[in-house]
């Protein structure tokens, strides 16, 4: 029963996700042509390095939410509440310093707005009005809407999903509307602040709702610190593996720009951007199972944490793999059609790109694993993998310009995510030999590689021309995509029992069960 309501959660999550991904794709496409016109590049430029500055600050938060989600796991199964309002209330408290540490950092970081803006060619009015806008909406959530936390380890972050997407959408919508009728700057920014009081308001009140037995309490919480000191100790761990991402994630494009140029920059960009969104969307289908691992660990059934760590491993190496043959082989083409030949880079540097991207998809099993048995501890990995990635980014950098760039990216996940952190998980967490793991893992590679090899040659044959036209382009993915898709499937069905096992669990398994 606990594992149909994991399934039945996780599926629930990214059915949510990925309605709210399109809606939202779809609203920010046209809101973003809406607002350049009528409040101009430069406003929204504005406020983008605003919400880039404050990004900085909330740093400080890194590893708290995701410390918390793990020490919540176990009271979860239990259903331990006094439990859980006692961590929630720790959460509290924590987040309320916080809070205090960002609201801090923000008046000092507004005091240098005039050395950061010196000439925008707006009023000081609308630059500090924007600013402490977005201040006051980012500080809500540190001393409102800590509790969602709770939501998001109980496998319910479709509430939040709905909820957040939802105000989201209905502000974008009045804001263009607000735009198109009156082009006022203040009253743009009021909107923005106006949804983020709406929203908490609204989250609160659906959390009471849901929970109406969680009375937390942030006094409660300073005095309840010292009885969970895994909290801090396992946040510490985080903060330092979420910095390092943060760190190697926005390094890239200056190493491009000091040894090659700008212009190349924004050509990566482009290729970056495409990816981006491709990603974001395997994220809105595959990470709503995260609090569910978390769960399954606490349950302790060792065999089906097995069976299930493959199960997801499957699947995430079969979208990675679609995925990646699909940009390999329609990239150069939609590029050229979106924005002309010119801005095509070679395909050395899209193979980069793809290893570094197909990496990141399927590492997503065993960190999921790994967050899920507490295992932080090798705070070295994030550093070296860090340092590496710079060291083999500048050297290549040096001699092979972009592509030995992207080269440092690629290096750094191939030593420390695909052979470091699966070793870390089978030695510490599931006890068992690695190199069952490296047999597992060969297996499914080959499953996504030889198709995908073998299709590339022989599509690269066909005089089709995908660049002619974007219903050429469309029929072209159409072809490229469902081949590689079906192949693949075939094959990973046949040869790999986690995904047979998958299937059958899902929805759509009655099909290929016997009747």
């Amino acid at each position: 029963m606990a594992r149909e309501s994991r399934v039945k959660k996780s599926l629930l999550n990214a059915r949510v996700n990925v309605i709210f991904y399109l809606m939202t794709l779809a609203v920010s496409f046209f809101s973003r042509k809406t607002f350049l016109d009528m409040l101009g590049a430069d406003f929204m430029g504005f406020t983008g390095t605003i919400g880039n500055l404050l990004g900085f600050l909330n740093i400080a938060e890194m590893g708290i939410v995701s410390a918390i989600g793990f020490v919540l796991y176990k009271p979860l199964f239990e259903d331990d509440r006094p439990t859980i309002t006692e961590i929630i209330s720790v959460l509290g408290h924590i987040y309320r310093i916080v809070g205090f540490v960002i609201l801090g950092g923000g008046l000092v970081l507004a005091s240098l707005l005039p050395v950061i803006y010196p000439d925008t060619g707006f009023s000081w009015g609308v630059i500090y009005f924007a600013y402490f806008s977005y201040l006051t909406s980012s500080l809500l959530t540190y001393f409102t809407n800590y509790r969602q936390t709770l939501l998001s380890a109980d496998q319910r972050n479709y509430v939040v999903a709905a909820y957040s997407q939802t105000a989201y959408i209905v502000k974008t919508l009045i804001q263009m509307w607000l735009a198109y009728r009156l082009a006022n700057y203040y009253v743009w920014l009021t909107m923005e602040l106006v949804s983020g009081i709406c929203y908490s308001i609204y989250l609160n009140y659906k959390i009471n709702k849901v929970y109406p037995w969680l009375h937390s309490s942030k006094s409660d919480g300073r005095r309840l610190l010292k009885k969970y000191p895994e909290i801090m100790r396992k946040a510490r761990q985080l903060l330092v593996h979420k910095i390092g991402a943060f760190v190697q994630s926005q390094t890239s494009s200056l190493i491009i720009y000091l040894y090659v140029s700008l212009k190349v920059v924004a050509y990566y960009n482009n290729y970056t951007i495409i990816v981006a969104k491709l990603m974001m969307l395997v994220a809105n289908l595959l990470g709503s199972t995260n609090a569910g691992v978390g769960n399954l660990i606490a349950e302790g059934d060792r065999k089906n944490i097995l069976r299930v760590f493959w199960e997801l491993q499957g699947l995430q190496f079969f979208v990675a793999g679609v995925l990646a043959f699909g940009v390999m082989q329609l990239s150069a083409s939609f590029v050229t059609l979106w924005l002309g030949s010119e801005y095509v880079l070679p395909d050395v540097v899209v193979s980069l790109i793809l290893v570094s991207m197909f990496i990141t998809i399927t590492r997503s099993a065993v960190e999921q694993f790994l967050f899920g048995y507490g295992l932080f501890a090798d705070v070295w990995a994030p550093i070296a993998e860090s340092s590496i990635c710079l060291v083999v980014a500048v050297v290549g950098g040096y001699f092979w310009g972009l592509p030995g760039v992207l080269l440092g990216s690629a290096t750094s996940l191939m030593l420390i995510v695909v052979i470091w952190k699966p070793y870390y998980l089978y030695r510490s967490g599931f006890k068992m030999p690695y190199r069952t793991y490296v047999a597992g893992y060969v297996k499914h590679l080959a499953a996504v590689a030889v198709p995908g090899a073998a299709l590339h040659y022989l599509l690269a044959q066909c005089a089709f021309t995908p660049a002619a036209t974007f219903w050429h382009w469309i029929g072209y993915s159409a072809l490229n995509v469902g081949l590689y898709g079906i192949v693949t499937f075939v094959l990973m069905y046949a040869i790999c029992p986690a995904m047979r096992t998958l299937v059958r669990r899902l929805p759509l398994g009655r099909l290929f069960r016997s009747r």
